[in-house]
């Protein structure tokens, strides 16, 4: 993985299933009651990997569409980190930092979700464990790995005080690595049709240096390279020949590229949510798409 970030870290998530599809009522909580959610988490995971309690626990006390978390860099937890190095203390033990809304309610930049990316099932509350011995953060974060997906659920009373201070109906309370979240989400798109993108999307998360692309008839064509997704735009004349479709039958043809467009705007959107911008390359019937694409 060349995601340094993550290497030097335990990134995780406490997230939330919500009943109903209901939002929670509240987008973050004040610093008290982050506070001591943020204790509750500690504690749940210190009862798994012992190791945690001599960690910096650095959380989050709001809450996100996964789709925020899973973005190449890792935003959230990274603006985590940079608040954990401004605190104070730094080298006098393991300390818990949670950070809420201020005094008059206000949500800070880094806590502030994206409003467009509401009304999922699932919200996520982030949190970074971290020390000054590197070797040791890796252990626990190995650790973690281990062990979350199988026995991470949140213990009742951690869940039960998510459930009162966001102002949500929880249904399960768990906790991820960013690891394990990816892979339920590989899982959520597969089950959605989308599985063919998700190389896209692994490639800019964890190997943000790489090539990838999505060049499987009859999807749209992609390609990520250097933090951005270029996709082909074709015509319908350059869209027949590069498919290479028989044009005799004009109607149904007609319905096919109006799927295909839906499909592009599809993956777009699923793409943009995962903090990956999309360059639209039109190509022309006898343009080598797979050129434009790569110039």
């Amino acid at each position: 993985m060349s995601n340094s970030l993550s290497d030097m870290n335990a990134l995780g998530v406490l997230a939330l299933e919500l009943a109903g599809g209901q939002n929670p009522d509240h987008a973050a909580l004040s610093s008290l009651q982050s506070g001591e959610l943020a204790a509750l988490v500690g504690r749940d995971l210190a009862k798994l990997v012992p190791q945690v309690s001599e960690l910096d626990l650095v959380f989050a006390g709001a809450h996100f569409d996964p789709a925020e978390v899973l973005r190449p860099g890792w935003p959230i937890h990274r603006r985590l980190q940079e608040l954990q190095m401004r605190a104070p203390g730094r080298g006098q033990g393991a300390r818990l930092l949670a950070f809420g809304a201020d005094a008059n309610g206000a949500v800070p930049l880094p806590l502030q979700a994206d409003p467009e990316l509401t009304g999922g099932g699932l919200r996520v509350v982030p949190f970074v464990l971290t020390g000054s011995d590197a070797a040791q953060t890796r252990e626990v974060a190995d650790a973690l790995e281990e062990v979350l997906l199988a026995n991470g659920m949140a213990q009742p009373d951690t869940a039960l005080l998510a459930q009162t201070v966001f102002g949500a109906q929880i249904e399960h309370a768990r906790y991820f690595t960013v690891h394990d979240l990816a892979a339920m989400m590989a899982m959520q798109y597969d089950n959605q049709g989308l599985a063919a993108l998700w190389p896209l999307l692994e490639t800019a998360m964890f190997a943000p240096d790489r090539e990838q692309w999505l060049q499987s008839s009859p999807e749209p064509l992609l390609r990520y390279a250097q933090g951005e997704v270029r996709m082909a735009l074709f015509d319908p004349a350059g869209w027949c020949a590069h498919y290479t479709f028989d044009q005799q039958d004009g109607e149904r043809l007609q319905r096919i590229y109006d799927q295909y467009l839906m499909r592009q705007r599809q993956m777009a959107a699923v793409l943009e949510a995962h903090g990956l911008p999309v360059l639209y390359v039109h190509c022309e019937a006898g343009q080598d798409a797979a050129q434009l694409l790569a110039g």
